[in-house]
């Protein structure tokens, strides 16, 4: 069945999208030639302009594109727990362990910030994995699990804190390592039930016979 015109430019697109993620995942960003996408991809260096202006454009739209997936699979796996303070434990593992994705780890943490600039790739972010954390941060203290306090300084400084080791993990750090470190963080905000203002491991250490 042949496609419309609608239909072709959008698989054109994507055609565009596929090869460029894959180019500049394996070589970087400054290693990829825009005319060499577009004939790979199987069109014209012209339609490669006309969707997205600038090797640069191409790029800004893959980085979109990996920040969407990487934070709809954080939030999926944040979602396979009821309780909150476990989704926030499965969300953040799940970050550190994209860090292992080649997509992941050249595109958005090494290139991104640098190609974009600072300002738009936090822009970028805070849509898709940051705005997850702050939402989850939020929900916990309102309900008591960690202390309440303003939640958008709190975010930024796990996010940091974990784009780091995500990258570090990627560079050949120890992955499980990374996980027991973020662990022994997050464990520091936890409170203990019934006890507002006392994290979970004073409360453990100050039962009688401890």
């Amino acid at each position: 069945m042949a496609l419309n015109r609608a239909e072709q430019r959008e698989a054109t697109r994507q055609a565009l999208l596929a090869e460029g993620r894959r180019r500049f995942a394996e070589a970087g960003y400054h290693r990829v030639v825009l005319a060499e996408v577009a004939r790979a991809a199987g069109v014209t260096k012209g339609a490669a302009y006309h969707h997205f202006n600038s090797k640069a454009g191409l790029f800004r739209a893959v980085v979109a594109q990996v920040q969407q997936e990487l934070g709809e699979h954080v939030a999926a796996a944040a979602e396979r727990h009821e309780d909150l303070w476990e989704q926030l434990r499965a969300g953040c593992r799940a970050f550190l362990a994209a860090g292992t994705d080649p997509a992941v780890r050249q595109i958005l943490l090494v290139d991104a910030p640098t190609v974009l600039g600072w300002d738009e790739w936090r822009a970028m972010d805070e849509e898709s994995s940051a705005r997850h954390l702050a939402e989850a941060l939020t929900a916990l203290a309102a309900a008591g699990t960690i202390a309440d306090q303003p939640v958008q300084p709190l975010a930024r400084l796990l996010s940091g804190a974990m784009n780091e080791a995500a990258l570090w993990i990627a560079r050949g750090g120890d992955a499980q390592g990374a996980e027991q470190a973020l662990d022994r963080l997050l464990e520091g905000l936890h409170q203990a039930p019934g006890r507002p203002g006392q994290p979970a491991s004073a409360a453990l250490r100050s039962r009688p016979g401890r």
